[in-house]
């Protein structure tokens, strides 16, 4: 039984989207099309502005229905190869043009979390905010030692908001999985649940302040990323204070231009930074869309907002760098054997036409710059590829997914002539060897030497143990054996001893209606 507020919740969103404009998406699906007549007895049917674009309408839809579909909005904004040009300039907007919340209740959070008035704890404090996104608002400041900083301040009532809306996507998990056959293999309840996880993680500011602390000792003295320092005299849950950068946001292209901005340097940096938070850090921004990165001229970045991070586990780290590394050496053999392997696909899969279906997405996109090819392109074909050979999705790797999606979106509007391969393939060479080579395992020993060492006098003892334990395992079984087969013994009798039981009664039976 669904639960009346998400029905409520169902009706709201669809109601917004009408409100909007936006009846053609709404009536036309499957579910409504039996009522889309009642659409004419709507206030908004009549009334509505239809002078609007469709993009303004469906960013402003986005904007009313809250955080998850504004982050939505966010991740489609970058992909511009695939979304009409009108539609993803409005989206644009969602990285930091969200409408703020009053100027009043963001100095009232700052005094209930930082306990003191906003004066006494900052020598200056803009009231009008610089940028606000989906989760928070951001406003200027400055401490009382000078230094410039941002004061990052959580919107109300998020919890509640987020609540509803991942309550609604449990629901439609549960009947996904109920009445669609992919659902189960698509894992749509896992999937929630991660998402759930990482926006919930995203309303927790001292969380963020530590990732980005852990982040910033990362790439400590790094060319290529700068990530700023966190002020936690004045960081609590609901309220972060940063130190405040300066640079150009990526997705000024145009400004990047006027000011000799090296695009080419910062297109193979993009990928670098990314590969060596997944590989070397096992630690990435999970987040890194436009409205996230800054440019420190002429090919520094500069990242914010560390609200999502992602990491792996090792298992899923190697067989991510084995699969690059095959993908990018052609050797789809070994990425097929790799899905069967590690459960990814079914055990009983056809190596063969599994391996064939690869080659066919895979092979025509090798040998073209990154303005020809599409990354989500290729995992949509990928993942109807999948779907032919019952491919588990795996839920742990969907920020990664978004991640790289991401990344594509920046290099693509930065240097379309990037050659993805030939910058990422040595980077996963050098570390695979170093993490998989015969130094990599001499390494390993070499640092559990210690441990070793300290056990080995317990060895004779630990041995002699073992050596008891399997004796006496042998003799438990030996016995176990024994009394089995005596009791198989004593069945057989107790069933001879039936059968003849049941012959003398049959011949008893017979001789009494025979002499009756």
């Amino acid at each position: 039984m669904i639960h009346p507020k998400i029905i409520l919740r169902l009706i709201h969103i669809n109601w917004v989207m009408m409100y909007h404009g936006l009846d053609e998406i709404v009536l036309k699906t499957h579910l409504f099309r039996p009522i889309r007549y009642l659409a004419v007895f709507s206030p908004n049917y009549w009334l509505r502005k239809p002078s609007e674009p469709r993009g303004v309408r469906i960013r402003k839809t986005l904007e009313d229905l809250g955080p998850i579909y504004i982050k939505f909005g966010q991740a489609l904004s970058t992909r511009k190869d695939i979304l009409p040009d009108d539609i993803a300039d409005e989206l644009v907007k969602l990285q930091d043009k969200v409408p703020p919340f009053s100027n009043e209740l963001a100095v009232q959070v700052i005094e209930e979390q930082l306990g003191q008035p906003v004066s006494e704890a900052f020598a200056k404090f803009d009231s009008t905010p610089l940028a606000s996104a989906s989760v928070a608002q951001v406003h200027t400041a400055t401490l009382h030692s000078g230094e410039d900083v941002v004061v990052k301040v959580l919107r109300p009532n998020m919890e509640k908001r987020i609540h509803s809306d991942i309550g609604l996507l449990y629901e439609l998990a549960r009947l996904a999985e109920r009445f669609w056959n992919d659902a189960k293999r698509l894992r749509a309840l896992e999937v929630v649940a991660e998402f759930e996880k990482t926006l919930f993680d995203e309303l927790d500011l001292v969380r963020e302040g530590t990732n980005a602390t852990k982040l910033r000792d990362n790439f400590k003295d790094s060319d290529a990323l700068y990530v700023p320092e966190i002020h936690w005299q004045f960081t609590r849950q609901k309220v972060l204070v940063m130190e405040r950068i300066y640079g150009v946001p990526v997705g000024e292209i145009e400004e990047l231009k006027e000011k000799n901005a090296n695009f080419k340097l910062l297109a193979e940096r993009g990928v670098e930074i990314f590969f060596t938070q997944v590989f070397r850090d096992n630690f990435f921004h999970a987040d890194m869309h436009p409205g996230n990165i800054f440019v420190d001229l002429p090919d520094k970045y500069i990242a914010v907002d560390f609200g999502i991070v992602g990491t792996l586990t090792l298992s899923d780290q190697r067989y991510l760098a084995e699969n690059l590394l095959a993908f990018f050496n052609r050797d789809y053999r070994r990425v097929a054997d790799m899905h069967i392997e590690s459960g990814w696909v079914p055990f009983d899969t056809s190596v063969e036409e599994f391996e064939s279906a690869i080659r066919s997405v895979c092979d025509p996109i090798f040998d073209k710059p990154l303005k020809d090819i599409s990354f989500g392109l290729l995992l949509l074909r990928l993942f109807q590829t999948a779907r032919r050979f019952d491919m588990v999705v795996q839920p742990q790797l969907i920020l990664l997914q978004k991640t790289l999606l991401n990344i594509e979106g920046l290099g693509r509007q930065l240097y379309p002539e990037l050659d993805l391969w030939s910058t990422a393939k040595p980077f996963l060479e050098d570390w695979f060897h170093e993490r998989m080579g015969p130094k990599a395992k001499i390494k390993q020993v070499v640092k559990q030497f210690p441990e070793i060492a300290e056990k080995f006098p317990e060895m004779p003892s630990l041995i002699f143990k073992a050596l008891d334990s399997a004796s006496q395992t042998k003799r438990q079984v030996e016995n176990q054996t024994k009394e089995i087969s005596q009791l198989r013994q004593q069945i057989d009798k107790n069933h001879d001893n039936t059968i003849w039981a049941i012959l003398a009664s049959a011949v008893i039976v017979s001789f009494a209606v025979l002499f009756q």
